[in-house]
């Protein structure tokens, strides 16, 4: 049976969840996080690859390789 104050209670319970779960819901910053995390691997990457790449026993690897290859 209907008894009187039981329906806003319930709306009013309906109404909180329903704000908990927009707040929860949103994950703007997320994103932008994630693309830097991401942009701070690939430049650290990049560096490292560089040094690598640049260092005495891999270039004259390379130029040797290449030596060979158009001989």
């Amino acid at each position: 049976m209907f008894r009187v104050g039981t329906v806003p209670t319930q709306r009013g319970e309906v109404m909180i969840w329903q704000r908990i779960r927009r707040r929860l819901r949103g994950d703007g910053g997320m994103n932008t996080a994630e693309y830097a995390v991401g942009t701070i691997a690939a430049v650290a990457f990049a560096g490292l690859l560089l040094k690598v790449l640049t260092s005495g026993t891999v270039r004259s690897l390379l130029t040797a390789i290449i030596q060979r290859a158009l001989s």
